[in-house]
């Protein structure tokens, strides 16, 4: 699963960045997102894959620290950026016609920064409030399953819902793999 996320959202962003027909702002945060995806789950998962592969369940304060931090950091994001492109889609569904003079490219680079921005200042400065003050430990196996499809699920499933079945991008994907482009679908009786 972790293969499957690092691999589908980086085929996300050489996509993008390789087809000048998906330079727009919603591509754009599409591979911010993407990118952002690639990164929250690295931040976890290496160590639990190292910790199931050695059956050790050790990590140091500051490495539990620098993962906490740069969780948070992606976690929170993941949920700006999800933000920003509801608010691109809704200018491009609202005001159609002043889309690409609301959207230009120094609005959406703000907006990504802003998301950056705020969220090293919000989520980290009070999410290690509350995890350095915290006194009592709650584990679960149920509590482990929902960590592992929050951290790992949602992003592998990013690609797929968010650009997958888009028409852009299966065309910039025939495109990047040099494939012809399909004309219609073959219908099994």
């Amino acid at each position: 699963m972790y293969l499957i996320t690092v691999f589908g959202n980086l085929l996300i962003i050489l996509t993008v960045s390789s087809d000048s027909h998906l330079h727009t702002p919603m591509y754009f945060f599409l591979s911010n997102l993407s990118f952002v995806d690639i990164c929250f789950t690295s931040t976890t998962i290496p160590k639990m894959l190292w910790n199931i592969q050695t059956q050790s369940q050790v990590i140091t304060y500051e490495g539990c620290m620098t993962q906490m931090f740069f969780f948070m950091l992606f976690a929170g994001l993941d949920i700006f950026l999800l933000t920003v492109m509801a608010y691109d889609r809704f200018v491009a569904i609202c005001h159609p016609l002043h889309y690409m003079v609301i959207m230009n490219s120094k609005i959406c680079g703000i907006l990504v920064l802003v998301s950056w921005i705020i969220i090293v200042s919000l989520f980290y400065c009070t999410g290690l409030g509350v995890y350095l003050s915290s006194a009592a430990t709650y584990s679960s196996h149920s509590t482990a399953t929902m960590s592992v499809m929050y951290i790992v699920v949602t992003p592998m499933l990013n690609p797929f819902i968010y650009s997958l079945r888009n028409k852009d991008i299966k065309r910039a994907l025939n495109s990047f793999f040099r494939m012809p482009p399909r004309k219609g679908l073959l219908v099994f009786h």
